[in-house]
């Protein structure tokens, strides 16, 4: 590989903890080269942006807000809450029916359906500890609340705040689990019981981190100057990355270990839910957080410091935030379809055709303008297709 760029006298930390030079990765990645019988498209300067794509897996990011985060007890409840349909309205919709294992813990279609057809498609659930924002309009700032919030919509699962707390009350079962995991009968406040079923499904749901993927092993492998291990890495997948990393700028919202910003941006997609109907993305989103009992600054945070609510107190309603909606990560993409807020987007090609042939003149004219045409060529989009499908887990071993 070529080295080109300003050089770096700086260290890094590698997946082992070992502290080491610039010059030792700088050489990983000169002497990918010689491994393939193609130049790497790689750079000097793209590594450290490819070294804060990791370390994966990361540990449990602490949440203050529920006393029973990471706590066994609680995990346990919370996976038995999820597989619970008697807490829907109707008695046959559990949170499990529309997240499901197989599909990242989505449902495969392109708007969910629960008591009644949606205007979103389900979002995975893997990884939601490293998240700031819930829902692809950011209406939660934590996962107690996001989780409390398709058990008491009409459309989702249609409870009410006393269906859940009499459901918990009623039950053998799901009373002993309330019991063990939060260390008390469940009272009578329908509302704390609910909001304390919530925070179980969130302890659990917390648990859900996807596991290791081929450019896992390849960043790591750099991380520690390992030659041969990261020679193994594909040439189409590296010159994906460089063009992900390069001229497609895609790292600026896709970044860091979870590959994705955790923010809001226009995309360029059409606002309309369905016809005679628009959504307003962040902007109707920031409006139903500032509006929740549920939101960081309120009740049933049980952290008396609010340490974790500054991004809460903080946020402005602005014009700019209308048919804006939340980066997705980009991990496990092969069992998420289909794609986007809307769901429009039935495979990663179509993705990758809507930013090639961007229509410039949707996006907001008083935002930010972060996107342009990519006109992608056809080995481009190959080529970025082998580096996404890099950020699938690998393939179990056979027993």
């Amino acid at each position: 590989m070529a080295r080109r760029g300003r050089r770096h006298a700086a260290a890094v930390t590698g997946a082992d903890g070992a502290v080491r030079p610039w010059p030792a990765l700088l050489a990983v990645v000169a002497l990918l080269a010689v491994a393939d019988p193609l130049p790497s498209p790689l750079h000097d300067d793209d590594i450290p942006r490819v070294l804060a794509f990791g370390p994966w897996p990361p540990p449990l990011q602490p949440d203050p807000s529920s006393r029973v985060w990471g706590q066994p007890a609680a995990v346990a409840f919370g996976r038995q809450l999820f597989h619970e349909p008697a807490l829907s309205a109707n008695g046959r919709i559990a949170c499990a029916n529309c997240h499901q294992a197989a599909r990242g813990f989505s449902d495969g279609l392109p708007r969910g359906i629960g008591l009644a057809r949606g205007d979103r498609n389900t979002l995975a659930l893997h990884d939601l500890d490293l998240q700031r924002w819930y829902g692809w309009d950011g209406a939660n700032d934590n996962l107690w609340a996001q989780s409390l919030r398709p058990l008491l919509d009409a459309r989702e699962m249609g409870a009410s705040l006393g269906h859940v707390a009499r459901t918990v009350r009623d039950s053998p079962a799901l009373r002993s689990g309330y019991r063990t995991a939060f260390g008390q009968e469940p009272g009578t406040d329908d509302e704390r019981v609910a909001v304390d079923v919530a925070k179980a499904l969130a302890a659990w749901q917390a648990t859900l981190r996807s596991a290791r993927t081929p450019f896992d092993d390849f960043r790591d492998a750099v991380a520690r100057g390992d030659r041969e291990a990261a020679a193994r890495y594909p040439q189409a997948a590296q010159r994906g990355l460089a063009l992900f990393l390069g001229r497609g700028r895609c790292y600026t919202c896709h970044l860091g270990p979870s590959f994705s910003n955790g923010e809001f941006h226009d995309l360029g997609l059409p606002h309309f839910a369905e016809p005679g109907r628009v959504d307003p993305g962040r902007h109707g989103g920031i409006r139903k957080l500032q509006a929740s009992r549920y939101n960081l600054l309120g009740p049933f945070n049980d952290d008396p410091t609010r340490s974790t609510a500054t991004s809460t107190g903080h946020v402005a309603l602005e014009h700019r935030h209308y048919g804006e909606f939340k980066v997705p990560s980009l991990r496990n993409l092969r069992l998420t379809a289909p794609y986007f807020h809307d769901g429009s987007a039935g495979t990663l090609r179509e993705v990758l055709r809507h930013y090639s042939e961007l229509n410039e003149e949707r996006l907001h004219a008083d935002g930010e303008r972060l996107l342009v045409p990519l006109k992608l060529t056809p080995q481009e989009t190959e080529d970025l297709l082998a580096f996404l499908d890099s950020l699938n887990e690998k393939p179990a071993r056979p027993q």
